[in-house]
């Protein structure tokens, strides 16, 4: 099976949607293209991550060119030695229990809420 069928939902999930390609190279998928809207982007890259070896064989730049609202500038927060999410989300977002939107938006790079290391960059929420 090629990578394209493996990810056919993905690439079903991107149609209508997304202004680009998902072709393989490489040994890899390539997404590269762009979207309407941040939901959009997420929408894609949720239907991505239902394949549990999408990190080894995925590589995707979707670009968000919509125009309505300006977002917030994302901020990002580097992991010291002794955080928490429960720490950072509490400094950050003013409430430790808000530490599962800091897990949401890092689940690029997190598969695990207890599991961070201090080096990471992760993303705060608005």
């Amino acid at each position: 099976m090629g990578l394209r069928e493996k990810y056919a939902y993905a690439i079903s999930t991107a149609k209508g949607k997304f202004d680009g390609s998902a072709q393989e190279q490489d040994g890899k998928l390539h997404f590269v293209g762009s979207v309407e809207s941040e939901a959009e982007k997420n929408e894609i890259w949720s239907a991505i991550k239902t394949i549990p070896d999408w990190r080894n064989e995925v590589v995707a730049d979707i670009k968000v060119t919509g125009g309505g609202a300006a977002a917030a500038p994302a901020k990002t927060y580097t992991v010291k030695s002794g955080d928490t999410l429960s720490k950072i989300a509490k400094q950050h977002l003013g409430n430790a229990n808000a530490y599962m939107k800091i897990f949401e938006a890092n689940r690029d790079q997190l598969s695990n809420p207890d599991l961070i290391k201090p080096g990471q960059v992760l993303k705060i929420p608005g």
